[in-house]
């Protein structure tokens, strides 16, 4: 069993930055690619980025590119998501999500694909 632990959302003004943090523990040892979702109050979960076990391949929506970095650090067992530039758009609740193995899913954005999720964090930019 894992267990994934989000944090770092909080209030923003539009323009502003956060950095979301997602912390793995459990039986973590073996490799694993990762994943942020992000889900806005009646609307689907959806895809924001992706990264492999390596880090080594990148994925991300176009609403983000550019001014979201997802990165992670093995050693620690968490995924980080640096949100730059924020627009009120990007108000949601925001998941990580670990898939087994050490390639990003083929099907990247569905939510089918990943083995385990957090709780979530709330995103929330004010314009």
């Amino acid at each position: 069993q894992v267990q994934l632990v989000e944090s770092g959302g909080g209030l923003v003004q539009a323009g502003g930055s956060l950095r979301l943090s997602c912390a793995a523990s459990g039986r973590t040892f073996n490799s694993y690619a990762m994943g942020w979702f992000r889900q806005a109050p009646g609307k689907e979960r959806e895809f924001v980025a992706a990264i492999s076990w390596s880090g080594g391949t990148i994925y991300y929506d176009d609403s983000v590119k550019g001014r979201f970095t997802i990165s992670r650090d093995n050693a620690k067992n968490t995924v980080y998501l640096q949100m730059n530039s924020l627009e009120p758009e990007d108000t949601a609740v925001y998941y990580c999500a670990l898939k087994w193995g050490r390639t990003i899913p083929i099907m990247r954005r569905d939510v089918r694909e990943y083995n385990y999720w957090g709780q979530g964090t709330q995103v929330t930019v004010s314009s």
